[in-house]
């Protein structure tokens, strides 16, 4: 399993954005509003590692705390988010799961039960191109975990990708394609031990 599996957590995406003509910085109260204001997502996305490599899979979102990356062929891995861990799966291993808590990555900054990024310290940098925001965010007691940078257009607000620096200060880039929302997602994507078991038996 290469280290840029763990990078998606501890830095993340690109994308091609759709850049309006002009826009002002969108509110950090509005960045929170989007956060909280969905429970499911899903959609396509583009990986760019810290090597310079590619990778493209399917990403699903189910706040609070959980996540699933799974990466098309010839990757085939797995990384997931649920029950306070990260597990981070290589597809051509029949090892288990390398583990480590959620809540030492920057990722954990977007997917709490409650998104405040106005009235939070981790807020280190707000800005504005004319097209998109940029928002970066780390956790302000634990700088050492990395952090992440969020890019959002607007009409209506979204994120268009996210940059997770580690802490080696390695990047990895997620693009998200279109996402879709409220859909129903099973618990059991998200559900660590119950992968396990599937592959084990």
């Amino acid at each position: 399993m290469s280290i840029s599996r763990r990078s998606l957590f501890l830095s993340l995406p690109a994308f091609a954005l759709v850049r309006p003509a002009f826009a002002d910085r969108i509110p950090l109260s509005e960045i929170s509003r989007y956060f909280n204001g969905f429970t499911t997502a899903e959609g396509e996305f583009t990986q760019i590692n810290p090597d310079g490599s590619l990778a493209t899979g399917r990403i699903y979102i189910r706040r609070p705390g959980r996540v699933r990356f799974e990466y098309d062929p010839p990757e085939e891995s797995l990384v997931m988010a649920g029950g306070g861990q990260v597990a981070i799966f290589d597809g051509r291993s029949n090892q288990g799961p390398n583990q480590y808590p959620l809540s030492k990555t920057p990722l954990n900054l977007i997917l709490e039960r409650n998104v405040d990024f106005s009235n939070r310290r981790m807020v280190v940098g707000h800005t504005d191109d004319g097209t998109t925001t940029t928002v970066v965010a780390q956790d302000p007691e634990n700088p050492q975990y990395g952090s992440i940078r969020l890019v959002f257009s607007t009409g209506p607000t979204e994120l268009r990708q996210w940059v997770i620096r580690d802490d080696t200060g390695a990047e990895t880039t997620v693009i998200l394609g279109d996402m879709r929302f409220g859909n129903d997602l099973s618990a059991g994507l998200f559900n660590i031990t119950a992968e396990v078991d599937r592959r084990n038996r």
